[in-house]
């Protein structure tokens, strides 16, 4: 429409200009004739032609940052850092289990405890104040407590890093699956940091571990269709207080064992300035219309009333089969040129191979296959730490390496399985290594309720200036660790 408002606004400018003009021969129009016809015009003329220039300038604008193709930047990040004083160890984990019997039988301690020794979980993740008690304290007022801890810690830490104020921010998105509190907990951190009246916020819930790069891509969007210069919050978290499980359904207990407190902070913008990451490829999938994807990580009750989420034993393999749908989309829009002629070569090869085998009477080895090679198109992968199964398995199915996957292993053994926030402390972990330069990138791999899977693909612009100043400040140094192999 807009195109068409510039030709007809521009056709008739046209027309009018020529009306006042005489025709004159060619060799008399030259540059002072043509002022001296230009000054003639009358007013209707000039506000007519300034009209028709507002608007071409407006839509040229528009054009031109559909043609930059809209570019999204990380300006800087933020992680919430627990404090030892939040530890729980797996000596402290069964004693308050064997010292709460009201809660658990001995069947179901010895459960988690076994299920907290095969996680890959280490001795230094963290919980919420009120899991420390006994029993827990699963009111709104702790769950609170914990959200400002968590989300404001984040947000201090990717202030502290950049010259922005959260004045300067114009779109907040925040998300937390389980937690849904009136006012919102995105009204929560408007009321804290006194954001502008006008800042577009949206608060998210339900999307599980998959939500902070839901909320990239929700930002991407709004960023590339804003003036240059707009600035986003995004604020991924998952409230753990109120969420413990105390019934003895082994299904329903598995997040107790996983899911430790931790949050994550993230300032977007479409400007490059002071920008460290360039935003990439995007890609969501979303498998809800399978029954058992659906029902894979679902919030219900227990035969006593008690409500908790609900892990299926089928997740690996339902993350397995969603992360195929997530590539069968991602991998043609990152994969460089050279890579997808070799996978079309290597079909032909397969197909001549198998005819061959059927020309030999069946004789003969058909089991080539193809393989796509990520590392052609990425140097760094941020795999969900969402539990050792769920790394296992993304990372047989992509032909990773352990050191490729080593920040997601690394993170569920240090902070467990922080939910939605995971993706950034792997980042941050490959950062405090050194390992991320200029120009290397990074795919970030989310799973989450639904069940869906999201990849997002960063070009990083400029390394951090303080790498070790974060999340792994007090410990990187001590890591990789050995994991003690599953019994």
């Amino acid at each position: 429409m807009a195109y068409k408002l510039v030709f007809i606004s521009s056709f008739a400018a046209a027309i009018a200009v020529l009306q006042t003009m005489q025709p004159r021969p060619p060799a008399a129009m030259n540059a002072a004739t043509l002022i001296d016809r230009l000054r003639s015009f009358p007013a209707p003329v000039y506000a007519y032609l300034t009209a028709a220039i507002i608007v071409l300038a407006s839509a040229m604008s528009k054009l031109l940052r559909r043609w930059d193709n809209g570019h999204v930047y990380l300006v800087e990040y933020g992680c919430f850092r627990p404090q030892p004083c939040y530890r729980t160890p797996l000596a402290v984990c069964r004693e308050h289990a064997k010292l709460m019997p009201y809660l658990f039988d001995d069947e179901s301690v010895e459960f988690m405890m076994r299920l907290v020794r095969r996680s890959g979980l280490g001795e230094e993740t963290c919980v919420p104040v009120a899991y420390h008690y006994m029993p827990p304290d699963r009111s709104l007022e702790a769950s609170r407590q914990e959200a400002e801890l968590v989300i404001f810690s984040a947000i201090d830490d990717a202030f502290a890093k950049t010259s922005l104020e959260p004045a300067d921010m114009d779109v907040l998105v925040l998300n937390c699956s389980v937690l849904s509190t009136t006012p919102s907990l995105a009204d929560m951190v408007i009321n804290r940091y006194k954001l502008r009246p006008d800042v577009r916020s949206v608060n998210l819930s339900g999307m599980g571990c998959s939500a902070a790069l839901v909320s990239v891509g929700l930002v991407r969007n709004i960023l590339k269709i804003s003036p240059p210069g707009t600035n986003a919050l995004i604020v991924s978290t998952e409230i753990l207080s109120s969420q413990y499980y105390i019934g003895t359904d082994r299904s329903m207990l598995l997040p107790n064992c996983l899911f430790r407190m931790g949050a994550a902070a993230t300032i977007l913008s479409n400007s490059p300035e002071n920008a460290r990451f360039r935003l990439g490829t995007v890609v969501r999938t979303v498998t809800s219309a399978r029954d058992t994807d659906y029902r894979c990580v679902y919030m219900d009750e227990d035969d006593k009333g008690n409500t908790a989420i609900r892990l299926s034993r089928h997740l690996p393999a339902t993350a397995g089969r969603a992360l195929m749908d997530n590539i069968a989309s991602f991998a043609p829009l990152v994969l460089p040129i050279s890579e997808k002629l070799r996978i079309v070569l290597s079909s032909l090869v397969k197909r001549v191979a198998a005819a061959l085998v059927m020309t030999n009477g069946g004789r003969g080895d058909a089991r080539l296959h193809d393989i796509l090679d990520f590392h052609t198109a990425f140097e760094h992968f941020c795999i969900h730490a969402g539990g050792r199964s769920v790394i296992d398995e993304a990372q047989k199915w992509l032909e990773l390496s352990d050191h490729d996957v080593e920040a997601s292993r690394m993170t569920l053994h240090r902070l467990g399985n922080t939910s939605s926030s995971s993706v950034l402390y792997e980042l941050a972990y490959l950062e405090a290594k050194g390992w991320v330069k200029k120009g290397d990138r990074v795919w970030m791999i989310s799973f989450g309720a639904g069940f869906e899977c999201n990849s997002v693909a960063w070009e990083c612009i400029k390394p951090s200036a303080t790498p070790t100043n974060g999340p792994w400040a007090d410990c990187i140094h001590r890591y990789p660790v050995q994991i003690p192999s599953v019994v």
